[in-house]
């Protein structure tokens, strides 16, 4: 409890409109306070007319904060991405400009190490897009545009790529691109100076058929990372060599309680700060799944389940304590505080919930 800043600013990217797999009913991004004692959320404003602001990313030196506008072919030619100056007193968002990501359904952004560009997964059309960044904090039009090739078994999901995810490694030397559409972590160096993602050798990891992974995360050694399955409903733990910026597997672990027969799909994949956890969602069984992780070995063993008290856990994170985690139940528009035990990492009802329309991705800036 010693050295708890006395507030915390809570980003909530939404859905603002309908689409195939949603009924988006947000007005734009969500801005929250955190009280880092209790781990409420009170709401301050919403930055309103903003399309589909489904996932958000905050710089380094937190002055900006940058959304996807998750526009698909239903809604238009190509998606984009809006960016904001941040107040540094009030933490209000100011609209500077946006820009094309030359590609279908942005689901996910990035910054890379130096904060100099922002890099988006275009899901729909399964590409990657590079945006450069003005010192102003605006966005630049794209330096670089790489398209993903293939197919997996899942006809419905599967029948070309669909990039859901790119991110740097921790320590900045290699991208990675998650591919659901064809079962493959792709790996890129960036040209800072050209603003271009380069394929390295090997140029990607393969996947079991039909894994349909969708979001890596890593653990704060960078020894290990751990990416969601959405289509098996499954967390595959990897070795990550942290010179060569490979990924090697070693364990496939289940997401669901023995005995489920529903249907479900994984979304977000998570490592507790003290490296100790791995929290998995599963949309359909709408609960978190919580494990134990081996330091010397990575691999993870199930220690339970938790309800997250609505339907549809897209997104969750935790506060840079590692004392609460925060849980966005996309079809039962609410966020939801649980509080982690320290010894088990088991989550805790706190009984916070904040209303929020169609919640996608919770940002903290502490």
């Amino acid at each position: 409890m010693d050295n708890l800043p006395e507030s915390i600013t809570v980003y909530i990217g939404t859905y603002t409109q309908r689409e195939s797999f949603v009924d988006g009913k947000a007005d734009g991004i969500y801005a929250y306070e955190l009280d880092p004692a209790s781990g409420a959320l009170t709401y301050r404003a919403t930055v309103p007319g903003v399309v589909n602001p489904s996932f958000l990313a905050v710089d380094e030196r937190k002055r900006y904060l940058y959304a996807v506008n998750e526009i698909s072919s239903a809604h238009g030619k190509h998606g984009t991405v809006s960016a904001f100056a941040i107040d540094p007193a009030t933490k209000a968002l100011s609209y500077l400009n946006e820009q094309s990501t030359h590609g279908l359904a942005p689901c996910h952004l990035s910054l890379d190490s130096t904060g100099s560009y922002v890099m988006v997964a275009n899901y729909e059309s399964g590409n990657l897009c590079v945006l450069p960044l003005e010192r102003d904090g605006s966005l630049g039009a794209a330096t670089d545009v790489v398209q993903h090739h293939g197919s997996g078994p899942d006809a419905q999901r599967q029948e070309g790529p669909h990039a859901h995810m790119v991110l740097p490694s921790l320590g900045g030397r290699t991208v990675y691109a998650v591919d659901l559409g064809i079962d493959k972590i792709l790996r890129y160096g960036l040209d800072a100076q050209r603003g271009k993602l380069l394929p390295l050798d090997p140029p990607w990891m393969q996947l079991a058929p039909g894994t349909g992974p969708r979001h890596l995360a890593f653990h704060p050694s960078g020894r290990f990372a751990y990416v969601i399955s959405e289509l098996q409903s499954a967390v595959v733990a990897l070795r990550v060599n942290a010179e060569q910026g490979t990924l090697t597997p070693i364990q496939t672990i289940l997401t669901l309680p023995a005995g489920f027969a529903g249907e479900n799909s994984g979304a977000e994949i998570d490592v507790a700060p003290s490296g100790r956890f791995v929290y998995a969602s599963n949309r359909g069984h709408d609960s978190i799944a919580v494990y134990s992780l081996n330091q010397a070995t990575g691999e993870l063993t199930l220690v339970g389940h938790q309800s997250t008290l609505g339907r549809g856990p897209r997104h969750f994170v935790s506060d840079p304590s590692g004392r609460f985690l925060f849980v966005a139940n996309q079809d039962s528009d609410t966020v939801v505080t649980f509080r982690i035990n320290q010894d088990y990492g088991l989550l805790e009802t706190t009984g916070h919930v904040a209303d929020v329309p169609t919640p996608v991705c919770v940002w903290l800036l502490a």
